[in-house]
């Protein structure tokens, strides 16, 4: 599955276009996360462990998109772009969403 933040693929024609797809993850943030990132704004520097969590999020959300787009019967996804939405007033959760176009291409 090709993936591309691109409208259009560079050699490539797009030969159908099966509509939007997404790949959607929720993570929740635990309390030892919270504390750390407390100090880290205090102090400063990186959040490695949130950092982290995020990568494995975008990585999954990815691969529940590239399911969707592979269920329609595509073999290239375009536009491809991430939302991420804190849930609540807390912010103690995080939505993150990958989305695009399905289309084949030849």
């Amino acid at each position: 599955m090709l993936i591309s933040t691109m409208n259009d693929v560079p050699g490539h024609q797009v030969t159908e276009v099966l509509g939007e797809v997404f790949g959607l993850t929720v993570r929740a943030r635990n309390i030892g996360a919270q504390i750390g990132a407390g100090l880290k704004s205090i102090l400063g520097g990186e959040l490695k462990g949130m950092t982290k969590q995020l990568v494995q999020s975008r990585q999954d959300a990815i691969a529940r998109l590239t399911e969707e787009a592979e269920a329609m019967g595509a073999n290239c996804v375009l536009a491809m772009r991430f939302d991420v939405s804190d849930l609540g007033g807390n912010t103690m959760a995080s939505e993150i969403c990958a989305y695009g176009t399905a289309v084949k291409i030849s």
